[in-house]
Formats: C-alpha cells, structure tokens, sequence
C-alpha cells in the first residue's frame, strides 16, 4: 500500500512540474502567435470547460472503472495537448486542442486526474492519516509546479543567447509536457489492479452521500467562480499589462509562490487535528483572499507582488483539509464518484471567469479580476462555516 500513495506522489510531482511550466508560458506564447487577450481567455476557459467534461464521464463511470485505466487514458490525452500546442499556431485548432485536451492553465486542483488519484490514495491509507498524506500529495504538486514556473523562463534566456526566435522556444516547453506524459504513463502502468468495493450494477454512483456531496459541490463552485478570474495563466498577462513585467520575471515570481504555498501546506494536518477540517478551510481561506483583493488594488508592483505571495502562503491550506473532509464523509464505495462530483463544478465554474478575464484585460489593465474573484471566495468561505461547520466525518472515520 504504501509503494501505491508513493507513486501517486510522485505523478503528482510530475504533472506539477508540467502544468507550473505550461500554465506561465500560456498566456505569453498565444499572445506571440497573434491571439488577443479576449482569445487567450477563450482558450483558457476551453481547458477548463474539457477538464469539467472528462471529470463528469469519470464521475459517472468510476465505480465500474479500473482506475489505472482511467489514468492510462489521461495520459494519452495529455501527450496529444502537448503536441497539440507545440504544433499548432492558428485560434480554432488551439481551442479544439484546449477542449479536447488536459492542459491545466492554473497549475492548481483542476484535473481529469485528480479525482482518481484522491480515489487511490483514500483506499491505501488509514483515516488517521488521510489529511496527513493529502497534504504531502498537494505539496509534491506545489513544489514541482514552482520548479516548473522557475523554468518557464528558460525558453525567453535560450532564445536571446542563441538568436531564435522565443516562440520556437517556447514550443520545447510544450514538447516537454508531452514527455512527462510518456513518463507518467510508465508509472500509472505499474499500479495494482484496485482493491476498493465496486458499486452494483444499477447503483447510482452517488447514493447515502448524494445529498451532502450536492451541498459540498455548490459550495466549491462559487470558490471556483472566484479562483477562474486569477488562474496563474491570466496571472501572467495581468502582471504584464499592469506593471510591464515580463514572463521570466513571472515565472520567478510564481516560483516563490509555490515554495511558500508548499510550505504552508506542511502545516495544514496539524492545524485540522487542532480545530478540525472545516475551521481550517475557513481560517486560512480568509486572509488569502483579502490579500487578493489588496493585490488587485495597490498602485505598484512591488506591493502587489507582496500580497500575491501572502496569499500564496495561506491560501492552499485547505486543500488538503477540503480534500480529507470530501473522502471523510462519503462511504468509501462512493469516493471516487464524490472526488468527480466536488470536482467537476469546480471545473465547470472556473471556466466562464477567464473569458471575462480576457474581455476586461482588453480594456483596463486594473486589478478588477483580482477583486471580482477575492470578493467571491470571501462569500464562499463564510457560507461553508455556516453550513459544515457541524456536519463530522462518517462514524468509521
């Protein structure tokens, strides 16, 4: 059991270094075929809006399916948007590539791969240490999705040493994720068949935990709603069109971010057993997101970097809080399909805001998507307390 939670971290790790890479070189390299700002936000929201598609067919077929299978697919997918993007300069064809594909432009917990990795790892650890080893899952992400962020700005360096041109370097990235793909079919190849309970034939997906799960989902679509007007790609653009700071600038910046954020996270387990799940989420949730709306406020760029890494330190604490109290309350028979269902308004939520993003971006370079989305993430914080603060984990937990 223990060999299988390792492995999960470890394609973890991968796939942030891959997404931390694409996510900052995105905005950047569209921007350099000629894509407006309005464009690239279409395209964002196309990524996202075929994340929530694939989320929803693993939701409904997971019970049935063997999860090393589903992440086998995954991965094919992932290869074909590598070389998608590496290949492709025209609007149409980028937009049926992000739609189709797995390319992740926030380098956050918006993946067709995600539920079915929380899936594993509740299965082969104790409740005891589920929180505990969530967190160890998101901070393996973050930490890799920095490195990833740091070299991003690798492709504008080569360019200018050897004289090509800086989209024809940025294109490597984008082979890049392909090959990480390659990689992470190898290990999700070496899994186990699942050991979990398979759900009846003619069992919905959801059944004892429907109701709860329903709750949890419109919940997390307006954090969602909020977290799609700041997905680190758009990040990148507003940084640009605010302060003029270029993407290896950025890069570094989102760097720093994920090491703190990393850090942070470390944490989490210890501040969950002290004032439980909920209280954690809620806690570490609030400042974050008035430091957001500080950033999309203050007059320099020194200041707003400032607040970006201080929302950064606190604000995915309560991933892997969020992520435990999900897999706490649902039998485990039904844990895949709720990962699918928590996740998939996520998904479907954070797509339409980089849209509005871009169409603002065309016309001021203000921090408004900044505070549009910190606004929104408050609202979501004080109706979760108000509503789960009482609901406890499953008797077995």
């Amino acid at each position: 059991m223990q060999t299988i939670w390792r492995r999960i971290l470890l394609t973890r790790g991968l796939r942030g270094f891959a997404d931390g890479l694409v996510s900052v070189l995105l905005a950047g390299y569209l921007s350099r075929l000629g894509l407006s700002p309005g464009a690239v936000g279409a395209i964002v929201t196309g990524t996202l809006l075929g994340s929530a598609a694939l989320t929803i067919v693993v939701g409904l077929a997971g019970h049935r399916l063997e999860p090393r299978h589903v992440l086998l697919g995954a991965s094919i997918l992932m290869l074909g948007t590598g070389l998608g993007f590496a290949g492709l300069t025209a609007f149409w064809p980028l937009l049926v590539v992000a739609v189709l594909g797995t390319l992740n432009p926030s380098a956050g917990d918006v993946s067709i791969f995600l539920p079915v990795e929380q899936a594993v790892l509740a299965e082969t650890v104790r409740p005891s240490d589920r929180t505990t080893i969530f967190a160890r899952y998101n901070v393996s992400g973050t930490l890799a999705g920095a490195l990833g962020a740091l070299v991003s700005g690798a492709p504008a360096v080569i360019a200018e040493r050897r004289g090509i041109d800086v989209v024809v370097a940025e294109r490597w990235g984008f082979l890049l994720y392909a090959g990480v793909a390659v990689v992470l079919a190898n290990v999700y190849r070496r899994l186990p068949p699942s050991t979990k309970r398979l759900a009846p034939g003619g069992t919905p997906p959801l059944a004892r935990s429907r109701h709860i799960v329903l709750e949890l989902s419109a919940l997390f679509t307006l954090d969602s709603l909020g977290g799609g007007f700041v997905v680190q790609s758009l990040l990148v653009l507003w940084l640009y069109r605010r302060f003029a700071l270029p993407v290896e600038v950025a890069g570094t910046i989102f760097f720093a971010a994920g090491l703190v954020s990393a850090a942070s996270q470390f944490v989490s387990a210890k501040v969950a057993a002290r004032v439980g799940l909920i209280r954690t989420m809620v806690y570490t949730h609030v400042p974050a997101n008035v430091c957001l709306v500080l950033a999309g406020i203050v007059p320099s760029a020194p200041l707003a970097v400032t607040f970006l890494l201080l929302r950064a330190l606190l604000s995915q604490m309560d991933v892997p809080a969020r992520q435990a109290y999900v897999m706490a309350v649902v039998p485990p028979e039904e844990r895949a399909a709720a990962a699918s269902v928590t996740n998939v308004p996520r998904s479907l939520a954070a797509a339409i805001p980089p849209l509005l993003t871009g169409m603002m971006l065309d016309r001021s370079a203000f921090g408004w998507p900044l505070v549009c989305g910190g606004v929104l993430k408050l609202v979501y914080d004080l109706l979760l307390l108000a509503r789960f603060r009482s609901v406890p984990p499953l008797p077995e937990e």
